[in-house]
């Protein structure tokens, strides 16, 4: 861990100053440039409903496929895959309209909504894109939601299921997506969106806000600037009601599902673990004390713990014994 921290601090010492306009969002972040910063030595590309997909594909064995959540990337899963990718074949994606991938766009060029029948259309295309017929599928937030639909549809093709401070059941929307219900904002951030707006947010979705590093904080900020991708977001965030997503289907789910979330989400009710655990057949469930919206990349050491039990994943030095702050519900 120590070596991490290190390397993170120095990356942050070189991080390039953003222009005035760039920081108050008057200009975004192209897509070339996005590519240029944000890919990784597994990256690769898939043409997928007029866009390509950034996705991550490492390792060898059964496959896992990892999803992340709103306005978050592949990177949100980087510690975590880096263990499973001893023993897994481990994909990762980045969502539209966010990431490196950006926004779905029709043959006219016009951004496409992203609501829950496109995603289903898009998580469908990439699998058969890929050529996969089964795999165990883990999900973050809209990931989550993703994820367990996907199940649900293709009962067959997913083989064990993580839920990751899922997405799902009714709820109010976090005050930072709230926002883009507003028609001022959708009009406006397009063309204005000051970056400390989205830092708070990043802030938000962590238990512990000191935990994250200023080269995170840069990615959020950057992906979140990325061209098209506030437009996107603009015609997205009004189809999401979640009271139109049947969760009774979920009680006739036969897989293997792990249900892990912070104490501390502000974003989706810790209540709604509970939720999950009690409507899919025999799902186990961790509660994270301290912990906030995304487990994974706030302390992924302890996520991992779940995950190699879960998974049958062999323990590594890096992540052993620190899963001390778990506690099971």
């Amino acid at each position: 861990m120590t070596g991490f921290d290190s390397n993170t601090r120095a990356s942050a010492a070189r991080l390039p100053s953003r222009s005035l306009a760039a920081r108050l969002g008057i200009t975004s972040v192209s897509r070339a440039e996005l590519r240029r910063r944000y890919t990784q030595s597994g990256s690769r590309f898939v043409e997928i409903m007029g866009a390509d997909v950034h996705y991550v594909d490492e390792g060898s064995g059964d496959i896992i496929v990892m999803i992340h959540g709103f306005a978050s990337s592949l990177h949100t899963w980087d510690r975590v895959a880096d263990e499973l990718k001893r023993d897994h074949r481990v994909i990762r994606l980045d969502l539209p309209p966010f990431g490196v991938t950006g926004p779905l766009r029709s043959s006219a060029g016009k951004i496409e909504t992203m609501n829950l029948p496109t995603y289903r259309r898009f998580i469908d295309t990439f699998m058969q894109a890929l050529g996969i017929s089964r795999a165990t599928f883990v999900g973050n937030s809209l990931g989550g939601l993703i994820s367990w639909d996907y199940a649900v549809r293709h009962r067959d093709a997913v083989e064990r299921l993580v839920l990751i401070d899922s997405a799902g059941f009714p709820m109010k929307l976090p005050i930072y997506i709230g926002l883009f219900n507003s028609a001022l904002v959708r009009v406006s951030s397009p063309r204005w969106l000051p970056e400390a707006i989205i830092k708070s947010a990043v802030r938000n979705v962590y238990g512990d806000p000191r935990k994250i590093d200023a080269v995170t904080l840069r990615r959020y900020v950057e992906f979140f600037h990325g061209e098209g991708t506030r437009a996107a977001i603009g015609k997205m965030v009004p189809t999401l009601d979640f009271k139109e997503v049947d969760t009774n289907v979920l009680k006739t789910l036969d897989v293997p599902a792990l249900v892990l979330w912070g104490a501390k989400d502000r974003w989706i009710p810790p209540a709604h673990a509970a939720e999950f655990a009690s409507r899919i057949p025999g799902a186990k469930s961790v509660m994270y004390p301290g912990l906030g919206h995304i487990p994974m990349e706030e302390a992924p050491e302890q996520v991992m713990a779940d995950l190699r039990a879960f998974l049958g994943t062999r323990a590594t030095p890096l992540l052993a014994d620190e899963d001390s702050n778990r506690a099971a519900v």
